[in-house]
């Protein structure tokens, strides 16, 4: 699948199938994360790869709302782990970098036939106490990851003209 397919065809999948994700697949959906640029190449995050049932349950608990979690085979939190550092236009620089990093694993995981959701809804501490993630990191995003278990249609999106202008604003 080329990069506009994958693009076009992203999805917000809310249901699982009880399927196992082969390693290399897994593996290569990482990747993706790992090559990703960042402020500086400062890399400052850490992917953490939940694949216990039990554990998966609990981050479903702590994203209320959201117990489809609980569907997926694997969860992928991403983690900043140095939540205080900005740049110099005054944004934070893990934003920026954790969403450049997972949107690489959404977009390799739909080329792979695989869905995910983009989870920001839930618990940071609760989230940090299931997973061990020290106290002076943050946790930017959970995203299941799976084999869709429906077909979501796509959503609406703003026509160009309304979201790019060019020279000025």
């Amino acid at each position: 699948m080329d990069v506009m397919a994958a693009i076009r065809g992203r999805r917000s999948v809310r249901q699982y199938q009880n399927r196992e994700i082969k390693e290399e697949v897994l593996t290569e959906v990482l990747e993706a994360a790992r090559l990703a640029p960042s402020a500086n190449n400062r890399q400052e995050w850490r992917f953490v790869v939940v694949k216990d049932k039990a554990l998966i349950e609990r981050l479903a608990e702590a994203a209320a709302g959201q117990s489809f979690l609980a569907t997926a085979p694997v969860i992928i939190a991403g983690v900043a782990l140095q939540p205080d550092r900005v740049m110099r236009c005054e944004v934070p620089t893990y934003a920026v970098d954790l969403a450049i990093a997972m949107t690489q694993i959404t977009l390799a995981a739909t080329a792979h036939g695989l869905g995910t959701c983009w989870i920001g809804s839930f618990d940071q501490e609760e989230t940090k106490k299931i997973l061990q993630i020290p106290a002076s990191c943050k946790v930017v995003q959970l995203m299941p990851l799976g084999y869709s278990a429906e077909t979501p249609a796509a959503r609406p999106r703003k026509p160009q003209t309304e979201v790019v202008s060019y020279d000025h604003f």
